[in-house]
């Protein structure tokens, strides 16, 4: 990953608190068992163990998923630099599936390139890691909009 090394001021001065929060309320991320696994302004970093359940028709974690967590993991840096009172929500991503993943556990890390008052662009990359060794499987790069004045809880409604 190009981390250009930039350090970013989060305008929430609750910012961790409440992107823990948010990725708590995340039933996709609970259900497949991601986690954070590092959390600073402007770069979160995800983990998933390997399952079965969640691998494609050969055995690699199914391509969906590896989108999912780096899309998450995208989102949640975004959030870590928006206002008070805002919400994150991906407008654009292009992925690159770069190796068939296969591993122990999956770990994707996102930075935000730039933040904006509106748009964010960040980048992420998602390694596979086996007996200790770590390979890139895949690379995106999101753009995402602050909804400022959107509350970041969900908005339930009857179907």
């Amino acid at each position: 990953m190009s981390d250009s090394g930039t350090v970013h001021t989060p305008r929430n001065p609750d910012w961790e608190r409440v992107v823990r929060e948010s990725f708590a309320r995340q039933a996709y991320m609970t259900l497949i068992g991601a986690r954070i696994a590092a959390l600073a302004p402007g770069r979160v970093s995800l983990e998933l163990p390997f399952r079965d359940d969640l691998c494609q028709q050969r055995g690699f974690l199914h391509g969906g998923v590896t989108t999912a967590i780096a899309d998450s993991a995208a989102g949640y840096a975004a959030f870590t630099l928006m206002p008070p009172k805002s919400s994150p929500l991906t407008v654009e991503l292009k992925i690159n599936l770069l190796a068939p993943a296969a591993g122990e556990r999956f770990v994707a890390t996102a930075h935000v390139l730039r933040s904006g008052r509106t748009l964010s662009i960040v980048e992420a990359d998602v390694l596979a890691e086996a007996k200790g060794v770590r390979k890139p499987i895949a690379r995106m790069l999101a753009t995402l909009i602050c909804l400022e004045n959107t509350s970041d809880a969900p908005e339930r409604t009857a179907v």
